[in-house]
């Protein structure tokens, strides 16, 4: 059975999902640039401006947790409308000159942000599911070019009007995206309210099989917004999935690898005789590298039926770096290039599979969630931990040793996470949830076309075309 929308219906969902995604990284990015002045204005000691640029990360990890519970509650379209409340808020907040303020727009952002994040690849599931790898693709790559374009504009608009319309003017494209996801959200609640919300759940948990998720497609093949709410697992829990947790902990090492070098990689350039200048360049040549493989990656990933292949690929790209910045540090510009494939390969891949692994949205929601708390908590703590291993040995061999080595964990369990079928809700007895028991999922594959799962949840083999 297939999902129908309207064009229009369609249309503004699209326009939405673009404009949620261009706001999930500028409020993190563009600050960064301008923490010389905001330590100065504020008067922050080395502590404070630490826990300033290690919040952003932690809030998207700890506010991820509860994401899938509150678009349960509210739906989806009305809980990625509070997340762009919460990042307008945010944003403005940071502009009083309060560090109290500061460090609360910080969270309230950060907040809003991890709730757009782990929302959106159910959005797309359902919404769009016959368009989950070019969607994603589009996804990631608004998303790497919108952390670019802040953190390059960052000292630009702090010459032009000072640290206050360098914060505050990512509040208007949020401002924006709330326009459109507000009637989206209303839209929701009306039909969920025609159906009589009550009633409508108690026959899906009484008939699981007949709607994984309610509403797919209307009797009358119309538009389903079905978004309403996105239903849990009958009786099962991700937590006791194994694939939940390879796709889980394959994320956050993907997330790990990129924010440690983010962080880091400028110093360990400079200290190998590259210019201050040309060493901040590098990190934004690693960025602009991933920008198209955010969309590459998970388009070509969607056409797989395993995509093991491709974390192998990452694998090769980080090992190569890695190495090539130990070994021979004078080529550096070769060594950021090759790890911006790795690193700009990874995490749109990760991000992907939340999606192939999942066979309904509310999973994908659930296995999102769960992923990307365990994952952006890991990445926090990963510069912090590398700084530590650079001040007790004095140099960066100790520590890119550290990231060789995590390599190891981060392929194998990448090559399980990408294996052919789906996550499974484990119920306390080491069951299947009834839900994924009684339906019949369907995978989408690259064009768009529904193919049969066999009782293993594991795709067949494609058609003939």
């Amino acid at each position: 059975m297939r999902t129908h929308l309207s064009r229009a219906t369609a249309v503004w969902s699209l326009v939405g999902l673009v404009l949620l995604t261009i706001n999930l990284r500028a409020a993190i990015t563009g600050i960064a640039p301008v923490l010389g002045d905001l330590r100065e204005v504020f008067g922050l000691s080395g502590a404070e401006v630490g826990v300033l640029t290690t919040l952003p990360v932690l809030c998207l990890g700890v506010f991820a947790s509860v994401a899938p519970l509150v678009g349960r509650w509210l739906g989806a379209e009305v809980a990625i409308a509070g997340s762009l409340v919460m990042i307008t808020l945010g944003i403005l907040l940071r502009v009083v000159q309060s560090p109290v303020s500061l460090f609360v727009g910080t969270i309230l952002a950060g907040a809003g942000i991890a709730m757009g994040n782990v929302l959106m690849p159910a959005v797309i599931k359902r919404a769009f599911p016959a368009r989950v790898g070019s969607l994603t693709g589009l996804a990631m790559m608004l998303m790497a070019a919108s952390g670019a374009v802040a953190a390059g504009l960052a000292v630009p608009l702090d010459a032009a009007g000072g640290w206050r319309l360098a914060l505050a003017v990512w509040a208007v494209p949020s401002v924006i995206a709330l326009l459109v996801w507000g009637p989206l959200a209303t839209r929701s609640r009306r039909t969920s309210a025609r159906r009589g919300g009550a009633s409508a759940a108690q026959a899906v948990h009484a008939d699981p099989a007949a709607s994984s998720e309610a509403s797919v497609a209307q009797p009358d093949g119309s538009a389903a917004p079905q978004g309403s709410t996105l239903t849990p697992a009958a009786d099962g829990s991700l937590l006791r999935s194994p694939v939940a947790w390879y796709v889980a902990v394959f994320m956050g090492l993907a997330s790990l690898m990129f924010y440690v070098l983010m962080s880091w990689l400028p110093e360990i350039m400079r200290d190998a005789g590259f210019a201050p200048a040309a060493a901040g360049m590098m990190v934004s040549a690693m960025m602009i590298v991933g920008i198209p493989l955010g969309f590459l990656v998970p388009v070509f990933a969607a056409r797989l039926r395993d995509q093991r292949p491709l974390v192998v690929a990452v694998a090769v790209a980080m090992v190569g770096g890695l190495c090539g910045l130990m070994l021979a540090p004078s080529a550096g510009w070769a060594w950021v290039l090759v790890l911006g494939l790795g690193t700009g390969s990874a995490f749109p891949l990760a991000y992907t599979l939340l999606n192939l692994r999942a066979p309904s949205p509310s999973i994908a929601a659930g296995l999102s969630g769960m992923a990307q708390t365990g994952g952006y908590l890991l990445a926090g703590f990963g510069p912090l931990a590398v700084g530590v291993l650079h001040g007790a040995t004095g140099g960066w061999n100790v520590p890119l040793v550290l990231l060789l080595v995590l390599v190891v964990p981060e392929v194998l369990f990448g090559l399980l996470a990408a294996r052919p079928g789906f996550v499974r809700p484990v119920g306390p007895v080491g069951r299947r949830s009834t839900a994924v028991r009684q339906a019949r999922p369907a995978r989408v594959d690259a064009l768009g076309e529904l193919d049969a799962l066999d009782e293993r949840g594991a795709p067949e083999p494609a058609r003939a075309r």
